[in-house]
């Protein structure tokens, strides 16, 4: 859980700073931020190699070096205001958070027992949540009261990131939990249904995190302080929320949960593409927030139908298939950004389409040798 609440603030300090930062220091356009996102993304692709590592180093203490490294980027990206500036320090983070996040996945889904880890991850995203709002908030007070400006702001989000690896260290001899992991790469197709539902995720939600804070700061003009308290608000219903969707999780499924989110973003990136009034666009913003906090559901669904000994594998390869299309599309929607910003939502709502069509086939039972609806496919 301290590494959780780590993870977040080194994190969420740089995802909720780096737009206005961007284009507030270094002029950044739609197709600057587009490109930086898909360098971004470039260690997220690579996340299969994770497995590699777990053969010769433990997992846990692979988690807490990593965790280190996000910390290192954040802390570093105030200090150089351009796009060669930020681009390098955004790499250092990214290496250290998609690395972090495979084995974290890895570690969560080995040690929560099947019946009770769609509430367990709840609690998760609530503490997870917990210290987005303390990071957030803080965040904010310094900008307000006094006056910090953006390297100081990255440097205090970078360092908790870090005291929190080194408080995980000190753990990290803690008795491996679940079973020996395999130390090479799993492709199987009976996970084809969670494969492809990574792959929409992977590219719809580059529209969400690269596009949408971007057009609140550069079509409606958000700043900083104003921005921070809409990702505030965000993350108390988070909060509240969370636990009650493990629990819902736990009493409809998977399935049923994923179809609501696919439902609900749908219309949601069509009005993205049409706003034109910025309380709408604000709505919009915590309506598609929430809605993506549904999407655990995916891990749930991995568990239940995963070898045991394919998780960090499997969590590995995921990571990479999510990061195929998140490598491409904040780029190619960088150069849509500059002819139109509407289709770039437009696209998203296809994206959230095809997932709502593959939502479907999870059965309401998941296991293994019940992955699909589609028997042909198994």
């Amino acid at each position: 859980m301290i590494m959780a609440a780590g993870s977040a603030v080194g994190y969420v300090v740089w995802e909720k700073l780096h737009t206005n930062f961007a284009v507030e220091r270094a002029n950044f356009d739609g197709l600057d931020i587009g490109s930086l996102h898909s360098i971004r993304e470039i260690p997220g692709f690579l996340a299969f190699t994770a497995v590699f590592l777990v053969a010769v180093f433990r997992e846990q203490r692979l988690a807490v070096f990593f965790l280190a490294l996000i910390g290192l980027g954040t802390a570093l990206t105030g200090f150089f205001p351009t796009y060669i500036g930020i681009a390098i320090t955004m790499s250092i983070m990214s290496v250290g958070f998609h690395y972090y996040e495979t084995y974290a996945q890895s570690l969560q889904l080995q040690w929560f027992p099947k019946d009770r880890a769609p509430v367990l991850l709840g609690w998760v995203v609530t503490v997870y949540s917990l210290a987005t709002i303390v990071a957030i908030g803080g965040s904010w007070l310094l900008f307000q009261f006094f006056s910090f400006d953006y390297w100081l702001v990255f440097l205090v989000g970078g360092g908790v990131c870090v005291a929190a690896a080194v408080v995980g260290w000190g753990f990290g001899n803690l008795p491996d939990s679940g079973a020996k992991q395999r130390t090479g790469i799993v492709l199987r197709g009976r996970y084809w249904l969670y494969y492809a539902l990574t792959f929409f995720a992977g590219a719809r939600r580059q529209i969400f995190v690269v596009f949408a804070p971007f057009l609140l700061v550069d079509r409606f003009g958000l700043n900083i302080k104003d921005m921070l308290l809409l990702i505030l608000l965000n993350e108390v219903l988070n909060m509240v929320l969370a636990p009650l969707v493990g629990r819902f999780i736990k009493r409809f499924g998977e399935g049923r949960t994923l179809i609501i989110e696919y439902i609900g973003l749908v219309p949601i990136f069509i009005f993205y593409g049409i706003v034109t009034t910025p309380w709408v666009a604000l709505l919009l913003f915590i309506l598609d927030h929430l809605f993506f906090k549904l999407a655990f559901a995916m891990k749930t669904y991995l568990q239940k139908i995963a070898n045991p000994e394919d998780m960090a594998s499997t969590a590995a390869v995921a990571f990479t298939i999510n990061h195929i299309a998140a490598v491409v599309v904040p780029l190619i929607f960088g150069f849509i950004w500059l002819i139109s910003p509407a289709w770039v939502f437009f696209a998203g709502a296809g994206l959230a389409a095809g997932s709502l069509i593959l939502s479907w086939l999870i059965p309401r039972w998941p296991e293994t040798g019940n992955e699909t609806r589609l028997r042909l496919l198994r």
